[in-house]
This record gives C-alpha cells, structure tokens and sequence, in this order.
C-alpha cells in the first residue's frame, strides 16, 4: 500500500512573513509605491503619528521591487524552517519583531532623511542565528565566529566605501541581533539541561 504524500506546513511564521511581503510588494507595485510609504517603509514621520510606531514593524514586510522581495524570501525560507525547527515559532517571531523594532528605532533617529524598508535585516539575524543551531553546552562555534568577522567586515566595508541602495546599517544590526538571540537561546538551552539533571 502506497503512502500518500502531503504537503507539510513546517515553518507557519516564516511562511506567513514571506507570504505578507509577497501581498505587501504587490500592493507596493499596483498603487507605485503609495501603499509602502503609508505602511511598509519606516522613515523619520512624526512622532505624535500613530503609523511610525506601525511602521518600526512592518517595514520589514515591504519591498522596493519583486527582485529585492525575491532575494529576501529565499534566505527566508532556506533559513527560516530550519530556526523554526530548532526554536519554535514563538522564538522566530520574537527574532522578527525585535529586528523589526531595533533597525526601525534606529533608522528613524540615526538617518531620518533614509526610508527603510525589506526584510534583510531578518535574514542577517537568521544568518547569524544560524550558526548557533548546533551549539554544545559550553561552547561558542568557530562557524559563528567566522560569519560575524566575514560578515561584518563585508557590511562596514561596503557602508563605507561602496554608494548603493542597501542599508548595510539594517544588515548589521540585523546579524547582532540574531548574534544576541543565538547566545540567549544556547543559554535558555544549557539551564533546561541541567535542570533536567
């Protein structure tokens, strides 16, 4: 007897942030970029606004153009399901929300004439958060080491010398996030372990 195949939803919140940044890119392209400056781009608007406190969130879900959602939503779902895996869903969207939050804090005080919008500062926390899924107790992973270094050198190399559209400041603050939450969550882990003993 043959086994049937299904289709497995195993990442639901990576799924619904690429899913939300799909309609949010669409949106973006049909109304020629209105919908993103009302709600999927963060820049310096008035504090007595409602919509700045929104957007420090839903940045993340805008895109400028189908090829820059398109980059993002592959690393989403290349790393997502496996972080998904490993920390549950509730600790994935604790990720998002807090990158969210930090790089539109921060791009809202630092470089108020810059809107800001994609979810590449989630996929650097990803990157980084990654490179803690097989920590041991007791240890920090050399990989991690070695993609922080890379990483951040690559991203303040090019934030200083290269002109482009790309916040290397959301890419950076992205990776220590995750960086932060990969130290915490190998901390919350290694408790568990002896607590069990």
């Amino acid at each position: 007897m043959k086994k049937r195949i299904r289709i497995a939803f195993n990442a639901p919140i990576v799924l619904a942030m690429v899913a939300l940044s799909f309609f949010a890119t669409a949106l973006n392209v049909l109304t020629d970029g209105a919908s993103n400056a009302l709600l999927f781009m963060t820049y310096h608007s008035p504090l007595t606004s409602p919509g700045t406190y929104l957007r420090f969130f839903t940045h993340v879900l805008g895109h400028a153009g189908w090829e820059h959602f398109m980059g993002n939503a592959m690393y989403l779902l290349l790393l997502g399901p496996l972080l998904e895996e490993k920390y549950g869903s509730m600790k994935v969207l604790e990720v998002i929300g807090v990158t969210a939050l930090v790089t539109g804090v921060v791009n809202y005080i630092f470089f108020w004439n810059i809107a800001l919008c994609g979810a590449s500062g989630v996929v650097f926390a990803f990157i980084l958060l990654s490179s803690f899924t097989s920590v041991k107790e007791g240890e920090i992973p050399v990989t991690f080491f070695l993609v922080a270094v890379i990483f951040l050198g690559q991203q303040a190399y090019e934030g200083v010398f290269v002109e482009s559209n790309i916040s290397n400041m959301a890419h950076i603050i992205g990776g220590i996030v995750g960086a932060i939450f990969g130290f915490l969550f190998a901390g919350s882990r290694q408790e568990k372990t002896e607590k069990r003993r």
